[in-house]
């Protein structure tokens, strides 16, 4: 027996044609979504965030070094509230630690600072190696670190500084 069904079409509301209630209830039921999963807050971080942290580490490692080697010119108070210059150093280093390149990035034209923050930096060559994972495909780290200059020529870097003063001297 062979049944045939005639369509009927679907009943006019307010201008728009509407889709009969079984026909949209049976495509929604014959599709199942599952939503993606979402890593867990326990996966590791990402890559950047590694890299990050570890060039931290290298920062103060550094840091650390040319304190270690310039014991005259570091500023063992924190940095007064306005300070004498400050001194971005730009430094290349390679895969040993050895100190490839340095220049002043930024300064307020102190010319003194300038040649101390350099100076300095020369001194505590060579610097620790850095992390494997931190070098370019030249084998070398590419980082900054700022000097903070206070009125009598003393320094002290960023990385280790304590607070600067709230109050002018």
């Amino acid at each position: 027996m062979i049944a045939i069904f005639r369509r009927l079409p679907a009943p006019r509301v307010r201008g728009h044609w509407r889709f009969p209630a079984l026909g949209a209830l049976a495509l929604a039921s014959a599709c199942t979504f599952t939503p993606p999963q979402r890593p867990s807050a326990l996966t590791a971080p990402p890559p950047a965030a590694v890299n990050s942290a570890t060039l931290d580490q290298y920062r103060k490692l550094v840091a650390e070094r040319i304190v270690e080697r310039n014991p005259s010119y570091v500023q063992k108070r924190p940095p007064q509230a306005m300070l004498r210059s400050l001194v971005v150093v730009a430094m290349k280093v390679d895969r040993d630690g050895k100190l490839v390149s340095s220049s002043v990035y930024r300064t307020n034209g102190d010319d003194e600072a300038e040649a101390t923050a350099l100076a300095s930096l020369r001194r505590a060559a060579p610097l620790p190696p850095p992390p494997p994972k931190l070098l370019n495909a030249l084998g070398q780290l590419e980082m900054f670190e700022d000097w903070l200059f206070n009125d009598d020529g003393k320094f002290q870097l960023r990385t280790l500084a304590a607070p600067q003063a709230q109050a002018f001297d």
